[in-house]
This record gives C-alpha cells, sequence and structure tokens, in this order.
C-alpha cells in the first residue's frame, strides 16, 4: 500500500479510502496469475472513468470555444481523449510503475503499453469521481490535461489521421479508404493488430498496434505521407 500512496501524492488527489486508488491500478493479467487474491480488476472503473473524462472534455471545450461548431468540438475531443494523449499523461504520473500486472505482461513491457496506460488513467479518474466527486476530477484534469487542449488548439489541427487521409483521399482520388485487419496476435490481454488501409482495391500503406483503432492510426499516418509524395 505505500507505493500506492506514493502515486497518491503524484495525483496530487488525497484519497477519502486509499483502497479505491489501488483498485484502479490493478490490471486483469495479474487477476489470472493471483486467482487467489480477492481483488477485481480495474475495468469497471475505467467504464465509469471513460464517462466522466467525456463530460469534462465536452464541457470544459463547449466552454473554451464557444465559437467552434459542433463538428470541431467533436474532433477536438476526439484528439484530446486519444490513447496517445492519455497514455502520455499517464507516463508523466509515472503510473506504469505502480501497476498491479502478471509477471508475464511485465516481462513484456506492459508498464509502457499505452492502451494499458491509457486505460489505467480512465480507471484513476473512475476512483477519483467515486471517492471524491466530480469537482475532485475536474481539479486533476484542469492540471493534467487542460494543457493538453490547449496545445491542440494551438495548432488548429482538430482532425485524427484517419479523418486527414479520407479528406485528401477523396480530394485526389476520387476514393473513400477502407481498412482490413490483416492479423491478430498475442495474449487477450497483449494483442498486436497489424491492419492496411485500401484504396479500392490497392493497399497504399500498413499499420500496426495495440488496438485496432491504433493500427488504422498508424497506417493512415502512413498512407498521407505516400499520398503526398505521388502528388509531388
Amino acid at each position: 500500500m505505500q507505493k500506492v500512496k506514493q502515486l497518491e501524492k503524484k495525483l496530487k488527489t488525497k484519497f477519502k479510502d486509499i483502497k479505491k486508488l489501488k483498485k484502479a491500478l490493478v490490471h486483469r493479467s495479474y487477476l489470472n496469475e493471483y486467482k487467489n487474491i480477492k481483488l477485481e480488476s480495474n475495468e469497471r472503473y475505467e467504464f465509469l472513468g471513460d464517462a466522466v473524462l467525456e463530460l469534462w472534455t465536452s464541457k470544459k471545450l463547449f466552454d473554451l470555444f464557444p465559437n467552434y461548431p459542433e463538428g470541431k468540438l467533436t474532433n477536438l475531443r476526439a484528439l484530446t481523449v486519444c490513447t496517445n494523449n492519455l497514455a502520455n499523461v499517464a507516463k508523466e504520473l509515472e503510473i506504469g510503475q505502480y501497476l498491479f500486472l502478471s509477471k508475464g505482461e511485465k516481462k513484456n513491457n506492459g508498464q509502457s503499453n499505452k492502451s494499458i496506460l491509457a486505460d489505467s488513467l480512465e480507471a484513476i479518474i473512475g476512483a477519483i469521481y467515486i471517492d471524491r466527486g466530480l469537482k475532485t476530477v475536474e481539479k486533476f484534469l484542469n492540471k493534467f490535461l487542460l494543457p493538453i487542449i490547449k496545445t491542440l488548439a494551438q495548432r488548429k489541427v482538430y482532425k485524427d489521421p484517419k479523418s486527414l487521409f479520407q479528406e485528401l483521399a477523396q480530394k485526389e482520388k476520387n476514393i473513400t479508404p477502407h481498412y482490413e485487419t490483416l492479423e491478430e496476435s498475442g495474449p487477450d490481454h497483449q494483442k498486436i493488430f497489424k491492419v492496411a488501409v485500401y484504396l479500392n482495391k490497392k493497399v497504399i500503406a500498413k499499420g500496426e498496434g495495440q488496438s485496432k483503432q491504433l493500427a488504422q492510426e498508424e497506417a493512415s499516418r502512413t498512407a498521407i505521407k505516400i499520398l503526398k509524395l505521388s502528388q509531388t
């Protein structure tokens, strides 16, 4: 429990019940390995944290950008809460070293896995909400996630790689891209997905990631570069 209290200090959030924070750190792989321990995984907290995060982000964007239309707000929200950004916040807080993972997951660098880190951050948000309420969640997110919103707004790029590639493909080729999963490998809690993006029947690029969404985004980034080069 001492390590959990160390994380509590980094979160700058005092829990009434520190056990809730501990629960937010229990990955399901840990339970598969330690079946005799009476613990639950953090997945229920993650479910709740995801909803709380979406509400906070939506309200924050609504207040910060009164002139933005719905479409731009939606794109900016999606970018704000994407796996990469949430994982980066989790890395900043060094959450990975406090996670309860199986030996196999640790061996495979699960503490650095972007999907695991992002999910764990959502679980922590859920734990804060359950333990201290919405005001404390808002204080936490204002400190650790609001800077990301401000950075994204300054860039004036509000679209994810898939949307950007779709616009480019429709403009240059008059074709809407589609994605196919080529391969899934690894155990359920640590899958790697390989995906290809097509224009008609032609493979434009491939990508891989710890979820289909991440793999598609990686393929889209590569496809954007390839399509732009072909136009020069």
